[in-house]
């Protein structure tokens, strides 16, 4: 049987008082829809239908991906009428997931049980107890006239919080938006919705009551935790949903050893491996896919994405580190920034504002201040003097440095690509270098110093 998953990613979302469309707003590095999407992905789903309307060039065109199927809403009348505008893409038999693209962090398991729980032929709520429902439409269970007692606490319909009475508003078991249900079902009960309630909207939640006067069984799943079906509709709400999902992610890896200073003051918005006595301290953010090996130490308010670091490494506070590789016991920064293609060898240094760009340092290699290697191979045990260059750049070709082992470049160098610098060589300081300077000898590429005796510094004219 055909397994349909259709996500609801129409809204507005006017209390985010934003031009971004609601489910384009990120959390933990990706959009709301994103997460719902790449949650879908695992359940083996034949369809994936994506329901858009408000802002849905934009959309539609930041999650396309191959076998995504989009339908728009417009305008927007209401859940039953969004679910109403997939229904063509909807194959007969089976059943259809429906999820919400402004509801994030779903996970895979709950969604599994949901589906098994529907068993191609129950419509399956996804529910739960809330200690503050407002905002969410309430479970109610029962025979409200009191005659069946078999029917104790089946449920019977849904009741949309504008809609409900004091009495009703008071039920703490809400429904979170996720369904399941026989897709045969689904289709007949949207065909016959109507909008004869208070928003004069066509409310999805109206097949319930459908399904039990068709004798059909309404069951109800739980998921694991409440966060799974917190819903986005304001930057509090975005605010609050983040530290959730922030302060599990530092939960899972302190349960795994990981030394974090202080979890409420990390940030985890990708994929991030840890091995044995990693500490990582306050105000860091880790992005894309990031490896820490064995006893690596963050400073405080580091940015990582998608890096490597080699054992005993140490990353000291506010250095930015973007497709790097770092290797065994290197030391980088404070206040250091690897760019793409930067690759440190083992005890390598890279001290305090010093930029590496697509460039290798081998073993040893030094650049403890204040200087920039870009396009650049650097041998074993090379001194990078404070203040100097590799100059990289053209204007419209971007061209390498060859700098050999043991080799020693002086302060506020300038090397001039293509250059090369052999091994054991030594650069005077402040030498502008445009040719090839032999291994083992002293190049000096500067003015010769000269002291005037007779000149006077000038005086302002009165």
């Amino acid at each position: 049987m055909a397994l349909d998953i259709v996500i609801m990613a129409a809204g507005k979302g006017t209390r985010m008082k934003s031009a971004l469309p609601k489910v384009m707003h990120r959390l933990a590095g990706r959009s709301l829809l994103q997460h719902v999407l790449d949650t879908a992905a695992q359940l083996g789903a034949d369809r994936i239908v994506t329901i858009t309307g408000h802002g849905a060039d934009r959309v539609e065109s930041t999650v396309a991906a191959p076998g995504l199927v989009f339908v728009r809403q417009e305008p927007q009348l209401g859940t039953g009428h969004a679910v109403l505008q997939a229904v063509p893409r909807l194959h007969d038999d089976g059943t259809t997931l429906i999820l919400n693209g402004d509801v994030p962090l779903i996970e895979a398991a709950t969604a599994q049980a949901l589906i098994a729980a529907a068993d191609g032929a129950n419509l399956a709520l996804l529910t739960i107890d809330l200690a503050d429902p407002t905002g969410y439409g309430r479970v109610l269970r029962g025979d409200p006239a009191g005659r069946d007692a078999d029917e104790g606490g089946r449920v019977r319909g849904i009741v949309e919080e504008k809609d409900a009475t004091p009495a009703q508003r008071a039920i703490r078991e809400i429904y979170t938006g996720i369904m399941a249900v026989p897709t045969a079902h689904l289709k007949r009960w949207l065909a016959a919705l109507t909008n004869d309630n208070a928003q004069q909207e066509y409310y999805l939640t109206d097949i319930v009551a459908m399904a039990v006067a068709d004798r059909v069984p309404v069951v109800t799943a739980n998921p694991r935790h409440e966060a799974e079906v917190l819903g986005v509709n304001s930057p509090l709400q975005l605010a609050e949903l983040e530290r959730r999902y922030q302060r599990a992610q530092a939960d899972t890896l302190m349960e795994a050893g990981v030394r974090l200073a202080d979890p409420a003051r990390f940030d985890l918005r990708g994929e991030m491996h840890c091995a044995a006595d990693v500490e990582i301290d306050v105000g860091c953010v880790f992005e894309g896919k990031v490896s820490l090996g064995d006893g690596v130490r963050i400073g405080p308010h580091c940015v990582i994405r998608d890096a490597t670091v080699a054992a005993g490494a140490v990353i000291q506070a506010f250095s930015h580190i973007d497709g790097a590789a770092i290797g065994a016991g290197a030391l980088v920064g404070p206040f250091a920034r690897l760019r793409p293609g930067a690759t440190l060898g083992e005890e390598v240094h890279i001290g305090n504002f010093v930029e590496v760009k697509n460039a290798t340092l081998a073993r040893g290699a030094k650049a403890n201040h204040l200087a920039y290697l870009g396009d650049s191979s650097v041998g074993e045990r090379v001194n990078f003097g404070a203040g100097s260059i590799t100059a990289n750049y053209d204007g419209a070709n971007k061209l390498r440095t060859e700098i050999g082992a043991d080799a020693h470049i002086g302060s506020n160098c300038v090397l001039v690509a293509p250059v090369a610098i052999g091994a054991g060589a030594t650069i005077g300081g402040g030498s502008t270098i445009t040719e090839d300077a032999p291994a083992g000898k002293l190049t000096v590429a500067r003015a010769r110093q000269a002291t005037l005796e007779n000149w006077k510094r000038p005086t302002k004219t009165r």
